[in-house]
């Protein structure tokens, strides 16, 4: 399966349309089954309920209970199948219902799919997507709000990729199910309801680019995900304090695009990363490091992180001490600035 929609030759080209994120979602991957019937979705609820998200609703009813399938609750089984039928020739979407449920498949999916690939010297190709709603910010219980990310970018063999706009959400999605290779799909669900234009015409970005979403000159600011807005959020508060902040979007988490940060952070000499997961061990450690190593005499100040505690994720009424706030990220900006 191609892409072909990159180099539309048609004077008049769509207008820009407002979606939601869920529904840039779906409408991404309703282009992607419309392209090719060897496109199939996979999951628990998908089909006639829609998905607890309700991201696949209305995709069972146009495409039929064959190529949008509701899964028994195993998500083992459901990934395992996925890789069989990559191998026969088909492009599966596996929707994991919530974050915290995707560890019964970890196996299939770091022991399995990611390898085999390379045990196969390249012969054989992988072209699965795994979506994986995730992150807080909804009130939920336990298994409901984690940030697994880091597992799955520590695993050679799987590119990871995570939209934070409704145009990402919307083109990402078909360029992960066009990619050769397994692809973890991470929706930040918080997110899912946040509306955006969406350019139907053309992708803005390869799958594994980074972007500058605010220019600033004097701190790097780093995000992925759900913490994206919130980077946002506290570069506008900077503002108004007299601090100028650049904002880069990591959007693919393995592999980095690092030419954007690096490019940034030399200009800046300072940089913060914000994610919601546990800092110990975590995609902020791999990005800070590098760019300690890459750009170590553009610097003024360590690089500096923000996470999530080291903790399990706490109960609902927790999450607003446990998540990053604007006022924490600011104040590792300050910090930043005082060295």
């Amino acid at each position: 399966m191609t892409l072909e929609t990159t180099d539309m030759t048609d004077a008049a080209a769509p207008a820009p349309i407002t979606l939601p994120i869920s529904r840039a979602l779906n409408a991404g991957m309703r282009r992607a089954m419309e392209e090719s019937d060897r496109v199939l979705l996979m999951g628990e609820d998908i089909g006639r309920l829609g998905g607890v998200f309700r991201v696949t609703e209305g995709l069972q009813a146009d495409f039929g209970e064959r190529r949008v399938i509701d899964t028994p609750l195993a998500e083992s089984a459901i990934v395992g199948t996925a890789i069989g039928l990559a191998m026969g020739g088909f492009r599966p979407v596996c929707e994991i219902q919530f974050d915290g449920f995707v560890f019964p498949a970890f196996d299939q999916i770091t022991a399995q799919l990611a390898k085999l690939t390379y045990r196969h010297e390249g012969a054989l190709q992988l072209p699965v997507v795994i979506r994986i709603p995730y992150g807080g910010h909804i009130g939920a219980v336990e298994h409901h709000q984690e940030s697994p990310e880091t597992y799955f970018t520590h695993t050679p063999g799987l590119r990871v990729v995570s939209p934070s706009t409704a145009n990402d959400a919307y083109w990402m999605m078909q360029q992960a199910i066009a990619s050769p290779d397994p692809v973890i799909f991470l929706e930040p669900k918080s997110r899912y309801w946040v509306k955006g234009e969406v350019d139907v015409a053309a992708p803005a970005l390869p799958l594994h680019a980074s972007r500058i979403v605010r220019r600033g000159t004097d701190v790097t600011l780093v995000a992925h995900g759900a913490m994206v807005a919130t980077a946002l959020q506290a570069a506008a508060l900077a503002e108004s304090e007299g601090t100028s902040v650049e904002v880069i979007d990591l959007r693919s988490l393995s592999p980095v695009d690092y030419g954007p940060i690096l490019d940034s952070v030399r200009r800046t000499g300072r940089m913060v990363y914000a994610q919601e997961a546990p800092g110990f061990v975590s995609l902020g450690s791999e990005i800070s490091a590098t760019v300690m190593e890459r750009a170590f005499y553009s610097l003024e100040a360590p690089v500096l992180r923000v996470s999530g505690f080291n903790t399990p994720f706490p109960p609902a009424k927790l999450e607003g001490v446990y998540l990053p706030d604007a006022d924490r990220i600011l104040e590792a900006v300050d910090r930043a600035l005082a060295y």
